[in-house]
């Protein structure tokens, strides 16, 4: 038998390809890593050179700079999947390298009836990727099934698993985002994720009234899996939300900014705010936060801040940046963008929004090599 061939390594590599922004300069060296083993080798190694580095896994949620990384981009094509455990008790454990890609997870699911992630369906991007942001949309979040992640720490040099309790899950948020080393790099680089999901033919309890609207049940129903999975889809693609090569509204990060979560004093003063400029009968949307807090939606503000859909910075037909022509949470390149033209669109969106309402978007999205 061959001997196993180690990690891809080349030089002056573009990054954008692998990107949905499709923007970005080139990596001085890249490696390409397809085991877990080799994944911790080529990070070690980074790091005992004193080297800059970056983990790319799908590129679904990454802003790079136009002249490029200076250092190590390690890519991550580790795909196994390993079902731990399935029973009618305990439901599936099912143990997931980080750069499977996610939505190749989710399908999996619906054909062996494991329920819990089916509105997550059509979310770009890898399966380690979901613990370091609690992936959400459609009343679910990663938080939610996820039992324990393990991952790689940098400052220790050894593997460690987190169970749930120990990640720390917020809103678009984990302990694996909040904790940097000191050059704004991870302290803990996810190699599995072990999801609990549930042995069912049926939904989780669909918790999104559009979702509810379009499956003609009511909020808290459940339905089969297949059909909560195509009408998420469905969902998905009317907002420019599912990759698609010929349809530039997809060539993007996905939301770019996170709603707003603003204490009860903040949400008054931002209805205040409102009031004075939209009229006394307009309201901000307001949901409810499990830490008392609101939410408040960004869409709705960057639209009533005067950035519509579609809206773009240059006055040009063909702008090479603009908002979704499908959903103004989008920053989208129209085909011929840089990183420069992406973050002066955000820039321009996030400083008109707070001028008007006194609001201060936050990306959702990592930028590097950049600034807003």
């Amino acid at each position: 038998m061959a001997a196993p061939e180690g990690p891809d390594v080349t030089a002056d590599t573009p990054l954008a390809p692998l990107t949905t922004l499709r923007v970005g300069g080139p990596a001085a060296r890249l490696v390409t890593v397809e085991t877990t083993d080799d994944l911790v080798d080529a990070v070690r190694e980074v790091d005992e050179a004193d080297e800059p580095l970056l983990v790319l896994g799908g590129g679904s949620n990454l802003v790079i700079s136009d002249d490029g990384f200076p250092g190590t981009v390690v890519l991550v094509r580790t795909d196994g999947v390993h079902v731990e455990s399935a029973d009618s008790c305990g439901g599936a454990s099912v143990r997931i390298e980080a750069g499977a890609v996610w939505d190749d997870i989710v399908a999996r699911s619906i054909d062996e009836g494991w329920a819990g992630i089916e509105a997550l369906s059509g979310i770009p991007g890898s399966t380690g990727a979901t613990p370091i942001q609690n992936v959400g949309a459609y009343g679910q979040e990663v938080a939610q099934t996820i039992a324990q992640v393990r991952v790689w720490d940098r400052v220790d040099a050894q593997v460690r698993t987190f169970a749930n309790i120990d990640c720390h899950f917020t809103y678009r948020h984990s302990v694996f985002k909040g904790t940097r080393l000191s050059d704004g790099g991870p302290r803990y680089i996810v190699l599995e994720v072990v999801y609990q999901l549930e042995l069912a033919d049926l939904s989780r309890p669909i918790g999104y009234a559009d979702l509810a609207r379009q499956l003609d049940v009511a909020v808290g129903d459940r339905v089969p899996l297949a059909d909560a999975r195509e009408a998420v889809l469905a969902q998905r693609r009317a907002r420019g939300m599912v990759l698609d090569e010929f349809d530039r509204d997809t060539w993007s990060c996905g939301s770019f900014f996170t709603n707003p979560i603003l204490t009860v004093g903040e949400f008054e003063e931002l209805t205040r705010r409102v009031h004075t400029v939209l009229g006394e009968g307009v309201d901000p949307p307001r949901f409810a936060d499990p830490h008392g807090n609101v939410k408040t939606s960004a869409a709705w503000l960057i639209d009533r801040a005067g950035f519509g859909k579609g809206y773009a910075v240059l006055d040009s037909a063909n702008p090479p940046a603009s908002l979704s022509t499908k959903h103004t949470l989008a920053v989208t390149n129209r085909g011929t963008a840089s990183a420069a033209d992406i973050v002066e669109l955000a820039r321009h969106v996030r400083d008109g929004v707070e001028e008007r309402f006194g609001v201060r978007l936050v990306n959702e999205p990592v930028l590097v090599g950049v600034e807003l």
